[in-house]
């Protein structure tokens, strides 16, 4: 697998990533699940359905837990991101991250 498609937001001095109380690992696991549920969510990383079809589970699942961290980081800066045909919008007054497609939730994740 390529590794270099999984380029990681540059956090430096930044402050990104949004405000929450839960651990962090329960929150990546919650929106990595949610974010799957995007049929093409690997086009974030312009791969292509030949190259997503090719990979086996496990590649699968870190392809989709780097796009849930790189997700996280980018919504402290942008409320919202296109990922494939859904969307991954950050609610802070609401404490959720909302995941849907076609304009339809298919998925809460909460922060608090």
């Amino acid at each position: 697998m390529d590794r270099k498609r999984f380029i990681k937001l540059q956090r430096g001095d930044m402050q990104m990533g949004v405000r929450h109380a839960r651990e962090y690992k329960e929150i990546l696991e919650d929106l990595t699940e949610a974010v799957s549920g995007i049929a093409d969510s690997y086009t974030f990383f312009d791969m292509t359905a030949e190259e997503w079809e090719v990979l086996g589970p496990d590649e699968r699942g870190e392809v989709m837990e780097a796009l849930a961290d790189d997700v996280f980081y980018g919504l402290g800066e942008e409320p919202t991101i296109a990922v494939g045909s859904g969307h991954v919008t950050y609610h802070a007054k609401r404490h959720v991250i909302e995941v849907s497609v076609d304009g339809t939730e298919i998925r809460l994740v909460r922060l608090i």
